[in-house]
């Protein structure tokens, strides 16, 4: 099984920046596609970023486009979600998930970690 945390979450000014990391546990981390989503207060969990397993195919949500960036590092077992150009629209908490699957959509993800909080003051 895969186990996932996040980290990096924190208390930012509009237009400013964070990288979010999520460790994984387990030796097959690899061979998993990964992804960041996010639910703000009263919103359905929405898809954020996702990143093929050798890292070559990446995907972002309209929402975020040209201002995150995701990348991984399988000898680190992490994935990074790097976020510029932060909006108070971006205040969630976001969660780290793994599928071992081609699908990237929400109910496709298997592994889920517990999530960071990111808050954007304007």
């Amino acid at each position: 099984q895969v186990q996932l945390v996040e980290s990096g979450g924190g208390l930012v000014q509009a237009g400013g920046s964070l990288r979010l990391s999520c460790a994984a546990s387990g030796r097959t981390f690899s061979s998993y596609n990964m992804g960041w989503f996010r639910q703000a207060p009263g919103k359905e969990r929405e898809f954020v970023s996702a990143i093929s397993w050798s890292g070559g195919n990446t995907r972002y949500a309209d929402s975020v486009k040209g201002r995150f960036t995701i990348s991984r590092d399988n000898a680190k077992n992490t994935v990074y979600l790097q976020m510029n150009s932060l909006k108070p629209e971006d205040t969630a908490v976001y969660y780290c998930a793994a599928t071992a699957g081609s699908r990237w959509d929400l109910n496709s993800m298997r592994y889920w970690g517990k999530g960071t909080l990111v808050t954007v003051s304007s």
